[in-house]
């Protein structure tokens, strides 16, 4: 790729906005393709004979190569250049969704996801990245991030939408089509628009051991909380994984802290700011991802809605967000403190699923599911803008990928963390909840229905915890996060942001 994509620093780039467009279509086909294939999934599952035990692979192998290489991926987008990083990305992705939509067997799906995985790693933390080298306005940049967060919450619900109509009325394969075009007009676009800033290049040459180790040890973390939930934690390979996890990321941490050119420099991540926005918004997908999971099964299952009507019954959600990120959290965002928009967000948050734990067999759609899911949407999308910003402000220009990466690890890690705790918590509740009543049930409809109740016992039990989590997150947020609201003032340097109390400078691309 041509190096006459590279703009002068500190001159704003004329065609950020036209950029921001085409890095936004990109992450929104990211976000998509989460949730989008959860739908499709028993339709696959179907059409290829894929086994019980088998069918968690399909999303299981996108998890572990996407959580697993981010860090590299991040890495790779500081050394070699984000443009690049990222239309690569994207023609990669591409090519691993026309596979699994031509897939003709268990094996070939599972490659293509995993090959998804491999590419999404690539572009995810490129695309973060490019919006903080580009925007260095502060409202600016608000306004950037708040497009940004509101496509990264609201973009799995609305795969829920999408991935409902095509299986309905296509099929199944075309949950994985629709991914051509979107990459297609987003590598194409962002080839012709995108003028990444000079001097933001890291040319420090790789630290393998550092990439084998981070790669190891998130696999192996991502692994073992996919297989608690099917296995349960007890198990032998699944106690394995976790021990494996913890010797090999802590190996990472004392490797990172010795060698020359880290994968991961630890000041990215010892900041005060960072460090308590990735741990808080890690604690917020786990909630977030849990209550996607139990909603859909609630509304599929307990109240009998179709898929396109249960992607439709998720739309006060995505509307909430957008209003958060865009409305609330952009205005706000250089008026006050960071940390006085993500604490009271998440608790909002909290308040919306603290009335779903209110759920029963009969709740009203109206009375109970509307207002909670628009107040969960409303408080996530007022964190996620500031956090989505934050996390990569005061890093020098040569860590933004790096940086982004730890973003997109965090809420990936957070995915499935949230899957796998909330679903172990929820199937044991049930579990008793149906011991404890079947017997006096006498008649077939009676025990389905206490089977029914077991379920949704499960569910409220699991947000209960979720609700625990999300007031977890804010506390984080309120107490770590201790950066003023962003001035109007330029800096240049690695630690503008480091531990400052009053107004949070914004970065500029450092040379």
């Amino acid at each position: 790729m041509s190096e006459t994509a590279v703009k002068a620093p500190g001159v704003p780039d004329a065609g950020r906005w036209k950029a921001l467009v085409f890095i936004a279509l990109a992450q929104l086909m990211v976000v998509l393709d989460a949730t989008i294939v959860n739908i499709a999934l028993p339709s696959a599952q179907q059409d290829l004979g894929i086994s019980d035990g088998n069918r968690q692979w399909v999303v299981t192998a996108y998890a572990l190569a996407f959580g697993g290489l981010l860090l590299f991926g991040g890495r790779i987008a500081d050394l070699w250049g984000r443009k690049r990083t990222f239309v690569t990305g994207l023609a990669g992705f591409a090519v691993a969704s026309a596979l699994g939509g031509a897939a003709t067997n268990e094996a070939m799906m599972f490659g293509s996801r995993a090959l998804q995985g491999v590419f999404g790693a690539l572009l995810a933390p490129a695309a973060l990245s490019l919006l903080a080298v580009m925007f260095t306005d502060a409202k600016e940049r608000a306004k950037a991030f708040g497009i940004y967060g509101a496509i990264a919450g609201g973009g799995g619900a609305v795969g829920l939408i999408l991935g409902g109509f095509l299986t309905e009325y296509l099929n199944w394969r075309w949950t994985f089509f629709v991914n051509i075009p979107f990459a297609i007009v987003a590598a194409a676009g962002a080839y012709l628009v995108i003028r990444e800033p000079q001097g933001g290049r890291n040319r420090s040459p790789l630290d393998i051991p550092g990439v084998i180790l981070s790669t190891l040890g998130l696999v192996s973390l991502v692994y073992g909380f996919t297989r608690a939930e099917s296995n349960g934690w007890s198990d032998a390979l699944t106690v394995g994984m976790f021990v494996a996890a913890a010797v090999l990321l802590l190996a990472f941490v004392i490797v990172e802290s010795r060698v020359k050119a880290p994968l991961l420099p630890l000041r990215v991540i010892t900041e005060r700011n960072r460090g308590g926005i990735y741990l808080s918004l890690g604690l917020a997908i786990i909630a977030m991802f849990g209550l996607f999971l139990f909603l859909t099964y609630y509304l599929q299952v307990v109240k009998g809605y179709t898929p396109v009507k249960t992607g439709f019954a998720f739309l006060p959600m995505i509307a909430g967000m957008i209003t958060g990120s865009t409305q609330i959290g952009t205005r706000l965002m250089t008026r006050v403190a960071p940390r006085l928009l993500m604490g009271p967000g998440f608790l909002v948050a909290a308040v919306g699923m603290l009335l779903l734990t209110q759920l029963e067999i009969n709740t009203s759609y109206a009375g109970v599911l509307l207002p909670g899911m628009l107040l969960l949407g409303l408080g996530m999308g007022t964190a996620f803008m500031p956090a989505m910003s934050m996390a990569t402000m005061g890093v020098e220009a040569r860590d933004a990928g790096v940086a982004s990466a730890m973003v997109n690890t965090s809420q990936q890690v957070g995915g499935a963390i949230g899957t796998a705790l909330l679903n172990t918590i929820a199937a044991s509740a049930t579990t008793s909840y149906v011991a404890d009543h079947i017997g006096v049930a006498t008649s077939r409809s009676q025990q389905q229905l206490v089977q029914l109740q077991g379920q949704v016992q499960g569910y409220t039990s699991a947000i209960w915890f979720a609700v625990g989590i999300l007031v977890a997150a804010a506390v984080i947020a309120l107490t770590f996060i201790n950066a003023g609201r962003p001035g109007g003032t330029t800096v240049t340097g690695s630690a503008a942001g480091d531990g400052v109390e009053d107004e949070l400078p914004v970065p500029v691309v450092a040379h």
